[in-house]
């Protein structure tokens, strides 16, 4: 990005933070004749005096974190594979700071992933080729390379295209029908090309319809397999669209980082469908079953052992459980207060969608005049969902009841051929239910980013404000869709707890409570 006001629109969708690895200079002392350990040492009592964290957090406040540091190669690398992280950097203890040199005292150590691509392009003038594969029957190129080819090779590739493709116009560019299948081994996938492609191997067992932008994806992502078992990876849960447990167990690896802060220390409930959707069978889990692997922590809560999802293996393991719904209460467990409120806007049936995008454009304006920052996002379903995060262990639920009453009761009587408290589905009519009672202790709500067990593979997705208009579709935001959104929008949530700690809620409810 050269341009300055591209930069500053992805400031606001991906802001950086500066990760320190290491400390060459402090107080005016150089610290480059010391040992790595030692620098490091140095470091942390810095970072601890700052305040700052010594691990990356991804949601934390501070902008300067330092990066982790495992003394165990086999821990480390357990958590780039299930992180899905390019790899390690290896460094030696004793070694010392070298200016601008390369050295065997550290090594990088790559995950490498292994793509099957069809090859259609080659060009003469610098001797690289390029690889594709099929999107929507449609080939979309996605690697150029020439690196890992064996002189042999290179020249057997040569003569096929030569023998058997067609010069492209004028250009020194030969192109040919998609006949020859290859492994690409990489270290990611940036939206648009494979990076770092090295060729690794033909793949003459392959056909060129098989080389497909799902499979491409189920390989770069299918690390967290070697670490977490998946069992039947093949079995499908979704029809349409066509969505394997392999690549629901991807999404949940590729979204984590989303949605465990909203799983982080709060009871779980979670809706297993053992068949997938393809079957109507279902069940609600809050008792953590007794085979339950001693990495997921449990916390019990009226008699019930209730699962704490704090870490991406435990998120997994619900994974392959086939736990396609997330469920969570409005605190954490260590409070009886809410960290948030939310507002479940439900429409009769996804034909009355528009209902809730009335209701919700109407709340909003209300928040804004209490200067409340509100976030809104699909439930996954029909309706739509409001958050207004709050003040940790401040106000109560009776609190927020006289808020979320006021605000209801408020829309009812402006629109009452629109909207409804009636908590009776019967005599609700075709209007659409506001429901401030299911904000209360141990009832639950979707959790943002989870996926949902209806035959659309819908996500519950957090939303900018200004998509919530007449033109906005619950059907937009299904598995696939939401991973190539969160490559372009980032995460809608992520200042959640920070503006629930700047939110002026206690002079909104004193006024409220002055008009009863």
């Amino acid at each position: 990005m050269r341009n300055l006001e591209v930069i500053q629109q992805h400031v606001q969708s991906f802001p950086c933070n500066y990760i320190v690895f290491d400390l060459l200079k402090h107080a005016g002392k150089k610290l480059t004749e010391k040992t790595y350990e030692q620098r490091k040492k140095e470091l942390n009592k810095l970072f601890a005096q700052q305040r700052l964290p010594v691990e990356v957090k991804y949601r934390h406040p501070a902008k300067i974190q330092a990066i982790l540091v495992f003394d165990e190669a086999d821990e480390c690398w357990d958590q780039v594979l299930l992180a899905g992280g390019e790899g390690v950097i290896a460094k030696k203890r004793t070694s010392k700071w070298l200016e601008g040199k390369r050295t065997d005292q550290w090594m990088k150590y790559k995950n490498w992933r292994r793509i099957h691509v069809v090859l259609t392009s080659f060009d003469k003038q610098n001797g690289f080729f390029t690889g594709a594969v099929y999107r929507e029957e449609q080939l979309m190129e996605v690697v150029t390379f020439r690196h890992g080819l064996s002189e042999e090779e290179e020249d057997t590739l040569q003569s096929f295209f030569y023998s058997n493709g067609k010069r492209t116009g004028e250009s020194t560019q030969w192109g040919m029908e998609p006949s020859i299948c290859v492994v690409i081994k990489c270290i990611d996938f940036d939206g648009k090309h494979l990076r770092e492609p090295r060729f690794e191997s033909f793949a003459f067992d392959v056909q060129p319809v098989d080389c497909t932008w799902q499979r491409m994806y189920r390989e770069l992502y299918q690390s967290p397999l070697e670490k977490v078992e998946v069992t039947h990876p093949e079995k499908l849960l979704w029809k349409h669209p066509e969505i394997t447990k392999n690549d629901y167990v991807v999404y949940l690896q590729r979204a984590a980082p989303y949605l465990l802060p909203f799983l982080r220390d709060r009871l779980l409930t979670v809706i297993r469908f053992p068949h997938g959707t393809v079957s109507d069978e279902r069940f609600f889990q809050k008792n953590a079953p007794d085979y339950t692997p001693s990495f997921v922590q449990i916390v019990q809560n009226d008699e019930i052992d209730y699962i704490v999802c704090n870490n991406i293996e435990t998120l997994l393991w619900l994974g392959n459980q086939l736990a396609l719904e997330f469920h969570i209460p409005f605190q954490t467990v260590q409070t009886e207060y809410p960290t948030e409120i939310v507002f479940d806007l439900d429409p009769p049936s996804v034909e009355y969608f528009s209902l809730a995008v009335e209701a919700a454009v109407r709340m909003k304006a209300i928040f804004d005049q209490f200067q409340l920052r509100a976030f809104v996002k699909t439930s996954g379903n029909k309706g739509l969902q409001l958050y207004i995060p709050l003040p940790y262990d401040q106000f109560s639920y009776d609190d927020t009841r006289v808020f979320t009453k006021f605000i209801c009761d408020f829309l009812c009587e402006q629109e009452p051929q629109w909207f409804t408290t009636e908590r009776m589905k019967k005599n609700r009519g075709k209007k659409l239910y506001l429901d401030y009672v299911q904000h209360h202790e141990g009832k639950t709500i979707i959790a943002p980013y989870s996926p949902r067990g209806n035959q659309d593979a819908l996500v519950a997705t957090p939303l900018h404000w200004d998509e919530v208009n007449q033109s906005l579709k619950p059907s937009l935001f299904s598995i696939n869709s939401v991973l190539e959104r969160l490559e372009t929008t980032g995460d809608l949530f992520r200042n959640f707890r920070e503006e629930g700690e700047r939110q002026p809620f206690r002079e909104v409810l004193q006024k409220l409570k002055g008009l009863m």
